[in-house]
This record gives structure tokens, C-alpha cells and sequence, in this order.
């Protein structure tokens, strides 16, 4: 006889794992199923976790050699890369483990496998045993999440070329190392390499880094990138890859058409990611698919198949671990027969290189491509006394406003810490706050969240730490 369940989850990322336990505190029976021991997905074992903990380290190793600065010399770091990898795999560990703790105390039945549709209410789960199990459901949500982009011509062999996962296994610090692509991925580890002692190359096609992000928050991220990289090459791509002893003969085309070779211990390809949306059995459903891969849902992420929705990356850009997590929630409450939806004004998104880069909102970049007339207000934090103590005055802070309601519609910043500093742009974009709300609203001092008091000040034309000259009418008696 099937096995059978309310709610069956394929995949136990953020957005699986949160979407099963909120249905499971419901009072669903939830089946869990994921290829892994213990849920996290790709963003606890081969994503967000890990390489925050490798970009801590480089915060560290960055901040030794910035002490010289304040009159603190320290010994050239000396890299345990045994005992860093243990600890970067320890911290993967618990935060796994836990989760495998919460799934067992919340009752939902988890299983080790991998799962297709047999149709829009059956699954079969390959669990690596002689045959495979079928599961009856009511309800189904894919969370299958993305994998990384595969260049043409480029094959992944672990040891030469590497994808993120390979970068984050830490098998090695090469010599040098050639970054392929300028988005958040590449930068993120480009900087690990380089902070841990590789000579890193960064090669991007188009004309800047990090494409789409608004520019004068790019401009802080790479005054310190030309700095710790060794090469920045924009407006380039890669034509020729040849396996050369031990290493990769690389060969480019600038934007002249000229071209020109150099050899790499090894080149990481970061080009993006793309939805795991194939091999799931969906051509079984009505579940539709769009030219991308991405998986068509509506606004309470449920597909043309009624019985099943879908969230996270197959679901839709932006491919971001908390936005997975919120659509999951929703998705579970529509399922136990809550009316509910996703809608956000806001989604945060978060580079964490050194300086950070966050925003939230409208950006300055869509305002202006859409010709929507926006005010945007910036707060340099050359300004800042917290960043003078932190001799990290290269930030800025801006907000996109409404001019005609002062409505908040955007916020961006650049500079250390901006991805801790983003939650409260995102409440007032939420929250539909009033420029004058961030304004009035009185911020410690002293601190890198007053620059968003202080840009909100700058919209009103004045900031106590910024002095602008304005002229003056003069009244004739």
C-alpha cells in the first residue's frame, strides 16, 4: 500500500525546511525529502553558511594587516588550512544538525531520497535502496533550489576548473586564481582567495562589476577591490581554456577584439546559478515551466497544478535564501487554509564582500530605466564618526524617495556592516514610511545606522555632520 501524507516537501533548504515546519506547527502531517542526512540545503552546506564563515576570516586577515594604520603591527598571518576547513565544516555542522533536531521535534517525517512526480498527487522517492517508494500527498511544494551556471565550452573537473562548490571545499590555496564573472559569487570568493593568499583575477564582461546594482554603491566595493585583487578585467570574456600541466591557459577577447593569453593554477567559474526544475517529473503535471526553467507560480506561489506549488530559486528570481524562506511560509499557510500571499515591497539583497553592499526597494538604477521621477539623498560616511573609529570612511547611505509623498521607495549603502544595516531600509520601505519618519526617528550615536538618520536629513537639504552652502535671498528693507 502507498505511503501517504497532507503535505510532501521536495527539497529541505530555507525555503523547504521553513515551508515544512511551518506547516508541521499547523498541525499538517509533513513528509520532508532531500538528498542530504539533515536539512540546509545548498545554502548551509555549499552556499551562504560557508562562505560567510571563510569571509569572516578574510574580514580578520584584512583588518590585521589595517591595524599597521592605527599603530598595531602583527606578524604575517599563518594559515592552518587543515583547521580552517574543520572549522568551516564544524560550523555546517551544527547548523545542519540543529535542523535535523527541530524536523525530528516537530514530528515531520523526514526522508533521505530523491523525489519525482508520478502525477499531480503521487510521488516515487529514490532512496537508494533496490526499489523506490511511492507517496500519495494532498498537497506538494518544490524547493529544489538552483545550481551553479555551466560555461560553453567549460567542464567542471574539481581540480583545475572549479565551480563555488569546489571553491568552498578549500582544498587548496593556489597561487593564482581567475575569477569568472563580476557578480556577487565571484567577488565574495575571489575575496576569500585573495585574503587567504592567492593572487586573484577577476574577469567580467560588461563594463563594471556586480551588473545591475546601482553604480556609486559599486564605486565604494572597487576602490577596495583594485586594491586587494590582482587584475580587474571588464569588458572581457573568456575565448580559449587550455589544460596546461598543472594549471589553465586562459585566453580573452577585449572589447577592441584583441586577445591575449595567461596561465592560472586554476580558474573558478561564478557566471550565476540556474533552477533545478528538470529531472523532477514535472512533464507528469500541468505544472508550467518558462523559457528560463523557472517554475510559474502565482502570487501564493501555487502552479497551474493546483495540488502544487513551488518557491525559492525554481520559483523565480531573486534567487536569495530569505526569500525562499518567507515564500515557503506563505505557501505552507495557504495549504492549512489561511488567506494569504507574497507580496513584499521589499526583498533585501546582500553582497558580502568588504566593503558590504546591501539594498532593498526601488533602486536609483531601475527609477531612472523605468523614468520614474525619483529624489535620492546620500549621506557620505567620510562624515560618520563611528566609521572615523573604524577608519572605514569609504561608505555611503541613500534613500530613494517620493517627491511629491516623501515616501520611502528605496535604500541602498555601501560600507562595512551594510548588510546588518539594511533590515530597518527594509521596514521603512515596508512600512511605507515618510522620509521625515527616518529622520525624526533619534539614532545612537555614535553609529553607522545614523548615516540613514542623517541621509533622511540630507533630503531636507541640511545634516548636522554635513554643511551645505545655500544662497540666500536678500530681504530689502
Amino acid at each position: 500500500m502507498d505511503k501517504a501524507t497532507q503535505l510532501a516537501v521536495i527539497g529541505a533548504g530555507p525555503g523547504g525546511y521553513a515551508a515544512a515546519f511551518m506547516a508541521a506547527d499547523l498541525d499538517l502531517e509533513v513528509t520532508l525529502i532531500d538528498p542530504e542526512a539533515d536539512p540546509g540545503g545548498v545554502c548551509l552546506y555549499r552556499g551562504c553558511i560557508p562562505s560567510k564563515a571563510l569571509l569572516h576570516v578574510s574580514r580578520i586577515i584584512a583588518e590585521s594587516r589595517q591595524a599597521a594604520n592605527w599603530g598595531i603591527t602583527f606578524s604575517e598571518p599563518k594559515i592552518n588550512l587543515d583547521k580552517l576547513r574543520d572549522w568551516k565544516d564544524g560550523v555546517v555542522k551544527k547548523l545542519t544538525s540543529g535542523l535535523g533536531q527541530l524536523t525530528r521535534l516537530r514530528s515531520v517525517n523526514y526522508i533521505k531520497g530523491r523525489a519525482q512526480f508520478v502525477d499531480g498527487r503521487t510521488l516515487t522517492i529514490d532512496t537508494g535502496g533496490s526499489a523506490s517508494e511511492q507517496l500519495r500527498f494532498e498537497h506538494a511544494i518544490v524547493a529544489t533550489g538552483s545550481r551553479p551556471s555551466v560555461v560553453p565550452g567549460l567542464s567542471f573537473d574539481g581540480k583545475r576548473v572549479w565551480d563555488s562548490t569546489a571553491a568552498l571545499e578549500l582544498a587548496e590555496i593556489p597561487k593564482n586564481i581567475l575569477v569568472l564573472g563580476g557578480g556577487y559569487i565571484g567577488l565574495e570568493l575571489g575575496t576569500v582567495y585573495a585574503a587567504l593568499g592567492s593572487r586573484v583575477t577577476v574577469i567580467e564582461m560588461t563594463s563594471g562589476l556586480l551588473p545591475g546594482v546601482d553604480r556609486d554603491l559599486v564605486a565604494v566595493l572597487t576602490k577596495q577591490a583594485e586594491k586587494i585583487f590582482d587584475n580587474i578585467l571588464l569588458e572581457t570574456k573568456v575565448v580559449g581554456l587550455e589544460h596546461e600541466g598543472d594549471g589553465v591557459r586562459v585566453t580573452f577577447q577585449k572589447a577592441d577584439g584583441g586577445q591575449d593569453s595567461a596561465m592560472f593554477d586554476r580558474v573558478l567559474a561564478a557566471v550565476g546559478r540556474r533552477p533545478n526544475s528538470a529531472g523532477l517529473g514535472l512533464e507528469n503535471t500541468a505544472v508550467e515551466i518558462d523559457s528560463r526553467g523557472f517554475i510559474k507560480v502565482d502570487s501564493q506561489r501555487r502552479t497551474a497544478e493546483r495540488t502544487i506549488f513551488a518557491i525559492g530559486d525554481a520559483a523565480g528570481e531573486p534567487m536569495l535564501a530569505h526569500k525562499a524562506t518567507h515564500e515557503g511560509i506563505v505557501a505552507a499557510e495557504v495549504i492549512a487554509g489561511r488567506d494569504v500571499a507574497f507580496e513584499p515591497r521589499a526583498i533585501p539583497a546582500v553582497v558580502f564582500t568588504d566593503p558590504e553592499i546591501a539594498w532593498c526597494g526601488l533602486t536609483e538604477s531601475q527609477a531612472r530605466a523605468a523614468g520614474r521621477d525619483v529624489k535620492v539623498a546620500r549621506f557620505p560616511w567620510t562624515a560618520s564618526g563611528r566609521a572615523a573609529t573604524l577608519d572605514r570612511g569609504e561608505g555611503v547611505t541613500k534613500l530613494i524617495v517620493d517627491p511629491e509623498t516623501e515616501r520611502i521607495l528605496g535604500v541602498g549603502i555601501a560600507g562595512v556592516g551594510a548588510g546588518e544595516l539594511i533590515a530597518e531600509g527594509v521596514l521603512a520601505v515596508e512600512m511605507a514610511a515618510l522620509v521625515s519618519d527616518l529622520k525624526l526617528s533619534i539614532h545612537a550615536h555614535p553609529t553607522l545606522s545614523e548615516t540613514t538618520m542623517e541621509a533622511a536629513e540630507m533630503f531636507f537639504g541640511r545634516s548636522t555632520h554635513l554643511y551645505r552652502q545655500t544662497k540666500r535671498k536678500r530681504q530689502s528693507q
